[in-house]
Parts: C-alpha cells; sequence; structure tokens
C-alpha cells in the first residue's frame, strides 16, 4: 500500500495508530470522568486501556500487512517498518505494565484511574517519537509523554519519595527538553529544515559536515537524548525516580521510555546525520562509559529497585552499542535486544512489586535469603531474570547482547 502523504485522506491513514489511541484515550476520559471512585471503576478503566491498547496494535499490525510505505516529498511522519516494530514495543510495554498495575494499584491504595489516562497519553507520545520524521514531531512526541511521565512518578501523594521523584523528574526533563530544542534550533539554522531526510540531503549536497553550527546542534541534540536514555554521565536522575515512583511506573520508564527515547535517537541518527561522522565517536563513547559505570554501580546497590535501575542505565550502553554503527543491520540488532530487555526488565519489577509492599523501595537484597523455600516459583522467575539481565548462556538478552556485537 503506497501513501501519498500530501494527500490528507492518506495521511490519516498513516496516522492510524495514534488516531486509534486518541480516541480510545478521549473515550477514557469521559469514563474516568463518570466513574472514579471505587476499586471497581479503577478496573474498569484498567480494561478499557487493554482493550485500546490492543486495538492500536491491530491497526499498526494492518498497515503492516498491507506493506504501507510513504511516497512523494519528505513528511513529518515515517512510514516504514521500523515505525512498525517500535510501535509494537510500546503497545507491549504498556499492555503488560497495565496488567501488572491494576491489581498493585488496589494493594497500595491508589485507586484514581486517571493513571490510566496518563498511559495511554504516554504511549501516544512514545508511537509519535517512534514514527516522527521531523525534529519537531519528536519533539512534541517526547513532551506529551514526558509531561504524563512526571505526574506518574509522584501519583502517589502520600508517599515523600514519590514528591520527590516527580520534582526531580520534571526540573531534569525540563532541562533536558532545553538542550533537545535549542539543538533543534541550531541544527535548523544550519541546514534550513528540521525535516531528518532533507537534514541529511543538506549536509551532503552542502557539505555541512564541519560546519560549526550543526557541530554544535548535534551536541546539543546528543546531550538532550543522552538524559532521556539515562547515559553516563546524564543519569543521576533515572536512581531517584525509578526508586521513589510506583514500581509498575519505574518499570514502565525504564522500558518503554528508553525504547521511545532510542528509536528517536536511531532515526535522527541514522536518517539526517548519517553524513557528519562526528556524532559516531561521542556515542561509542558514552556506551562504554554507560556500561562500565552502570554495571559498577549497580554491584554496589543493596536495594534490589536501585539495583533494577542501575541494570537499566547498563542495558542503555549496550543499546548505544547498536546505535553507534547507525546502519540496517544496527536497527536489526537493536530492536531485536530491545524486545528481550522490555520483557525481562518489565518481569523483574512485576516480581520485585510481588516480593514486596508500600513502593518495594526497602525491599533489601539480604531479604531474598530463604525466598526459594517460600516462594519457590516467584525466586525461579526472579532468578531468571536476574541471569538475563546479567547476560547469562541462554537467556533472552544475553542471545540478544550477542547478536548485537555480531552484527555490529
Amino acid at each position: 500500500m503506497t501513501l501519498d502523504l500530501s494527500i490528507y485522506p492518506q495521511l490519516l491513514t498513516a496516522l492510524l495508530p495514534e488516531l486509534v489511541l486518541s480516541a480510545w484515550a478521549l473515550v477514557l476520559l469521559l469514563v474516568v470522568a463518570w466513574r472514579h471512585r471505587t476499586a471497581s471503576d479503577a478496573r474498569v478503566a484498567g480494561w478499557l486501556t487493554l482493550v485500546a491498547l490492543a486495538t492500536t496494535a491491530g491497526a499498526v499490525w494492518w498497515l503492516w500487512w498491507h506493506s504501507a510505505h510513504a511516497t512523494g516529498m519528505a513528511a513529518m511522519i515515517a512510514v516504514d517498518d521500523f515505525r512498525f516494530v517500535s510501535d509494537w514495543i510500546f503497545l507491549g510495554a504498556a499492555l503488560l505494565t497495565v496488567l501488572f498495575s491494576m491489581r498493585y494499584l488496589e494493594r497500595e491504595g491508589l485507586l484514581a484511574p486517571e493513571y490510566y489516562v496518563l498511559l495511554v497519553f504516554a504511549t501516544i507520545g512514545m508511537m509519535l517519537m517512534g514514527g516522527g520524521d521531523d525534529l519537531m514531531v519528536i519533539f512534541l512526541g517526547l513532551e506529551l509523554m514526558s509531561i504524563c511521565l512526571y505526574a506518574l512518578a509522584g501519583f502517589n501523594r502520600r508517599s515523600p519519595r514519590a514528591a520527590e521523584a516527580g520534582l526531580k523528574y520534571f526540573l531534569l526533563g525540563a532541562f533536558a527538553s532545553a538542550f533537545l530544542l535549542y539543538g533543534i534550533a541550531l541544527t535548523y539554522g544550519a541546514t534550513g529544515t528540521t525535516n531528518l531526510s532533507r537534514i541529511g540531503v543538506q549536509v551532503a549536497s552542502l557539505g555541512l559536515q564541519h560546519n560549526p553550527l550543526l557541530l554544535l546542534g548535534v551536541a546539543l541534540l546528543l546531550i538532550g537524548f543522552g538524559f532521556k536514555v539515562a547515559a553516563v554521565p546524564f543519569h543521576m536522575w533515572a536512581p531517584d525516580v525509578y526508586d521513589g515512583s510506583p514500581t509498575p511506573v519505574a518499570g514502565y520508564m525504564a522500558t518503554a521510555v528508553k525504547a521511545a527515547a532510542f528509536a528517536a535517537l536511531f532515526r535522527v541518527v541514522g536518517e539526517a546525520l548519517a553524513a557528519v561522522g562526528a556524532w559516531r565517536e561521542i556515542v561509542a563513547g558514552l556506551a562504554i562509559t554507560t556500561m562500565v559505570a552502570g554495571n559498577l554501580i549497580a554491584l554496589a546497590q543493596r536495594s534490589l529497585k536501585r539495583m533494577l535501575a542501575y541494570s537499566s542505565v547498563a542495558h542503555a550502553g549496550y543499546l548505544l552499542v547498536a546505535v553507534a554503527t547507525g546502519v540496517a543491520a544496527g536497527s536489526a540488532a537493536f530492536v531485536f535486544y530491545l524486545v528481550a530487555y522490555s520483557l525481562t526488565t518489565l518481569a523483574a519489577f512485576a516480581l520485585l512489586a510481588a516480593k514486596g509492599r508500600g513502593g518495594e523501595s526497602d525491599v533489601q537484597i539480604d531479604d531474598l535469603a530463604g525466598l526459594a523455600a517460600q516462594r519457590p516459583w516467584l525466586a525461579f522467575a526472579l532468578t531468571v531474570c536476574m541471569l538475563s539481565l546479567l547476560g547469562f548462556p541462554g537467556t533472552a538478552a544475553s542471545s540478544a547482547s550477542g547478536t548485537s556485537w555480531w552484527r555490529r
């Protein structure tokens, strides 16, 4: 199916998944405004959210099944397999988050169904980031996602840790957005466009590879994305925010949010900056620093939740290895690793939620002693998740790591 995005009906067809999920978000808003007082009301909102995510995944599948692709002039939205696979990852992570949020929210007494509305709008922002073919679309998607997550991080209003997490995330997220927006402005000043494909053409045709204005813009873009993916040395917000957030939200941020930021970064460097060689060395250096620092700091943690937070920082380094290639093989390794990492990390946070109470911030590694005797299946599942995150041979993450390095 060939879509000319300059024709309005065909543009709407290309945006079908985002439109479907936006329509469901409006329905969910009406339902939440009508029923928002009891645990039953929260469950209704949760089940509606699952239906919304499933139907949106069906819309993505419909476009993929018909081999949808864009033709004509460069547009602001991409229509390609990378976008479709990224959307499935975002929707899958959101669906799993909703599934283990429903019982968690009732257990913790967080019965505000607005939680699910925020999750849906955050997922829409992620889909715009993964499918955006223009820096402004990516930025708008980023802000839609971020604003929802600021509220989700501090969702437990009775917890001082949650208030601290929400405030830290808001302040550092605002700084990161400022860096990113300034980088977009400088890139526009150097190339005269914010469209990713056109930026690539302008850089190659006008010989802008060493243009100081463009290089400064690229540096600011990388700093902004570095904050969003929690790459060292821009990672300091992640442990405190993950620790203070409700555990399902922490798992969502460690997987879907990271996936969206990486998908946008991969598209920017692959389409717009392919001719600018300077970013490769920077990203490779960030990858090495992030892998080493993330793993070493994780070893020193006694809190299981903070250890998982630093583990997500380390895995950002592994994903940066795929980004540093900037080629088709790198994108294949990136997607494969991201699927394995998302499933494993969400499972680890879900098991942590099953083990602890009150936000799980006080669950220490020493508390796991004797777990196999008390709850053998929980201990077995947690062991598999930890071995997979460690890269143990035979697990999903180890296979993905091997694919990432082999592809490179």
